[in-house]
């Protein structure tokens, strides 16, 4: 895997053989969405929460285009561990790894941030719950984007903060935006 543009663009990890839950959005999706991201938002002025962190790419890409403030989430130990450690070896300022599960973090939480990013497993039974407990938590700031990563079976157009989606093989990027 390797960290596609920014100050460590080029720059290679590699995260844990064994990764159960995990599955790393692919390079060419990864670099759609930074293409898309970098054209609309100012990704160096963004407080970001990349939840169901996994191995941290997006969460690297991020930092690495100088996002200014990025929290993860992520429940596994090993997942967790090893984002601790790149981050470490990157040198990463202000990123802030939590070992917890989702749900309750976003339960929890009371922070607000400009960028969400959530690429759950796939086969996760209750990823439609995501887009609403985001917005009834009120966990974006005013403009600020939650892009939730899912496959085609999924499907949020009816969502009322929906604006749009991009599609890169199966992975597809559903874009909803805070109004307020």
């Amino acid at each position: 895997m390797r960290i596609i543009g920014g100050e460590h663009g080029g720059r290679k990890f590699n995260p844990p053989s064994k990764m159960p839950y995990t599955r790393p959005t692919t390079d060419v999706a990864k670099e759609g969405l930074f293409n898309i991201l970098q054209n609309n938002l100012d990704i160096s002025a963004l407080k970001t929460l990349d939840l169901f962190g996994g191995t941290g790419s997006i969460s690297y890409e991020l930092a690495s285009r100088g996002a200014k403030d990025i929290t993860v989430v992520e429940k596994d130990g090993s997942m967790y561990e090893f984002m601790k450690k790149t981050s470490g070896e990157l040198k990463l300022e202000n990123f802030k790894v939590i070992k917890m599960d989702v749900f309750r973090f976003i339960t929890q939480c009371t922070e607000k941030f400009d960028f969400i990013f959530a690429g759950p497993p796939y086969a996760l039974t209750n990823i439609d719950d995501l887009p609403e407990l985001i917005f009834k938590k009120q966990l974006l700031n005013p403009k600020g984007w939650f892009v939730l990563e899912h496959e085609p079976g999924n499907n949020y157009k009816d969502f009322s903060f929906y604006k749009t989606e991009r599609k890169y093989g199966t992975t597809i990027f559903s874009i909803f935006i805070n109004p307020k």
